[in-house]
């Protein structure tokens, strides 16, 4: 296993390597970028046994057919894109370490009673395009044709950026699956958090996938000269925001299992002594259960509708994205957390996502499960990103078991 373990993080250092230049791994879908990852991906597929083809989302997807009478598809995969500067880990291993598991059952002579899929999804992070989850919408029929007008920062359409690369969009119906096809999605993904790390085990099983929704939020005021207009006759855009920001961070703190963050704030005309005449600001929520999602929404709003008025602010608020959680699916869990036992023999940790995954689109289609292994100092999405070979090793072995449990 140790071996395994190796070989699977020299793999995802080979990967690594797709990149544009710059710190971290920067890869975004539809670029030349997805291409040669998808080339080394491809590689290893055949490597395990797989007959591989892309789909008109950009999707690349590797199969063994089983030799059994249960057509259903057991579909393991995560994304192959990236968040600019991001780490090498996040989305790869979820491809790679199933596909290495693959291999050394192929290499075994051992076919599996069962079809098996390995999926590399395309856009999952949202990095050049402001949707997300798209390969795997695609997949779990969940594609919205509205997103291809959407626009890099260089003015390239989502349909004209997947039409280069050689995808069609207007064969994304055609790719949506039917639930009777599918046994269940798996996906074996770092933790992103310290639970794991702190709770000193290498793998935990997932329980549910956070709930997301995102606001924009613009606070009018009136710029004025900052030395000559008195305090009390101020409309400062800035001073409201920055309530705001006070009142998630209060509530978030406040109410369990929910986080929060203002991740992007602007302001105008954003000179040194001139007063606010508008912020613009981001908000995000996030939990595993939606009500307490939804709770602290109507809180956190009903609070900055108060502070503009008392500051003599206009506000515009509006929900520009929400996503539901989703729970695991209970005998997943089971099966999972018996392979984590059979592999580790300790007792699985049980622990929830806060960051969202292709499991949100796929659990339209099936029954899904996932696996988590423990990221060092909880670090994502940055160039330091890490993981050890000897997690990635016990991943492997409860990939393997829960492979031959099924058969």
């Amino acid at each position: 296993m140790d071996a395994l373990g190796r070989e699977i993080l020299q793999r995802l250092d080979r990967a690594a390597s797709c990149s544009e230049p710059g710190p971290g791994v920067t890869r975004f879908s539809f670029t030349r970028e997805h291409r040669a990852v998808g080339s080394l991906i491809e590689e290893w597929m055949r490597r395990a046994g797989l007959t591989t083809r892309w789909d008109d989302a950009g999707n690349l997807v590797g199969r063994a057919e089983g030799g059994g009478t249960d057509r259903r598809t057991l579909i393991f995969g995560s994304h192959q894109d990236s968040v600019r500067n991001g780490g090498r880990y996040d989305g790869m291993l979820g491809i790679v370490l199933p596909l290495v598991c693959l291999e050394t059952l192929h290499a075994e002579g051992l076919v599996l009673p069962y079809p098996v899929e390995v999926i590399a999804f395309s856009d999952e992070e949202g990095g050049r395009f402001t949707t997300s989850l798209l390969g795997s919408k695609a997949v779990a029929g969940g594609f919205d044709p509205a997103v291809l007008a959407m626009q890099d920062a260089h003015g390239v359409s989502l349909e004209q950026a997947m039409r280069e690369f050689g995808a069609d969009p207007g064969g994304i119906p055609a790719l949506a699956r039917g639930p009777e096809d599918v046994r269940a999605f798996v996906e074996v993904h770092i933790e992103q958090g310290p639970v794991l790390e702190n709770a000193g085990q290498a793998v935990g099983v997932v329980t549910a996938l956070t709930g997301i929704e995102r606001h924009r939020l613009t606070l009018t005021g009136k710029a004025s000269h900052a030395g000559t207009t008195p305090m009390e006759s101020r409309r400062d855009a800035l001073v409201g925001a920055a309530g705001i920001v006070l009142e998630l961070d209060r509530v978030c703190r406040e109410t369990p299992d929910c986080v929060g963050v203002v991740g992007e704030l602007d302001i105008a005309p954003n000179v040194v002594n001139v007063i606010p005449a508008q912020a613009r600001m981001t908000l995000e929520l996030r939990s595993p259960d939606d009500a307490i999602r939804v709770d602290a929404r109507e809180r956190i709003l009903a609070q900055a509708r108060r502070i503009a008025e008392m500051h003599g602010l206009g506000l515009d608020s509006a929900l520009v994205y929400e996503q539901s959680a989703v729970s695991c699916a209970p005998w997943l869990i089971g099966e999972l957390g018996e392979a984590v036992v059979a592999a580790t023999g300790e007792q699985p940790r049980e622990l929830f996502s806060g960051a969202g995954h292709d499991g949100l689109a796929m659990a339209r289609l099936t029954d899904i499960g996932m696996v988590f292994v423990r990221t060092p100092d909880g670090l994502s999405h940055h160039p330091d990103e890490a993981l050890a070979a000897e997690d990635a090793a016990v991943a492997a072995a409860v990939v393997l078991r829960l492979l031959q449990r099924f058969g």
